[in-house]
């Protein structure tokens, strides 16, 4: 399976803003605040796409049939140590379809071609198996645990950090 990352465009406005106001996403973000189309559209047009610049790259995944599958960011960019945040986010209908291990191939080679990194690491809720077993598949390695890191409701769950180097 193959996807191919790309910029976001005006045209994702609606999924952009879908994804980004699902509150079942908000525990294992860092926002838990929904985002208005306006914000989001001025995201989109002032954004500069440069990941020096912006310190963060946002892309969009679309599968082998084009369809638009979620979106994946490099963020917490860090130039002088050469490493960045993984996040992604596949769609619900396309979840357990194969998507989310080759978002991480297609990041893990922008990274080593593009960006030239020494290495990624991700932040996951401890609870939340599935994707740190698909990490782990994926030379992440465990390297910590954070004890009541992200906040679900009024209850506070373990994250696990895991790193690749590349």
């Amino acid at each position: 399976m193959k996807v191919r990352l790309r910029a976001i465009e005006p045209e994702d406005l609606d999924l952009l803003y879908s994804i980004e106001n699902d509150r079942d996403l908000w525990e294992v973000g860092t926002t838990n605040v929904p985002y208005s189309r306006y914000t989001l559209h001025d995201y989109v047009a002032t954004s500069s796409d440069d990941i020096y610049a912006d310190r963060q790259v946002r892309m969009m995944i679309d599968n082998e049939a084009g369809e638009t599958v979620g979106i994946a960011d490099l963020m917490r960019f860090d130039p002088q140590h050469l490493r960045a945040e993984v996040g992604m986010v596949i769609m619900k209908p396309y979840r357990g379809k194969g998507y989310g291990a080759a978002t991480i191939e297609a990041l893990v080679d922008y990274a080593v071609r593009i960006l030239h990194l020494h290495q990624l690491y991700v932040v996951i809720a401890a609870n939340h198996h599935a994707t740190v077993r698909l990490f782990a598949e994926h030379d992440f390695t465990h390297q910590t645990l954070l004890k009541d890191w992200l906040q679900k409701g009024h209850d506070f769950v373990d994250a696990v950090v895991m790193q690749r180097f590349l």
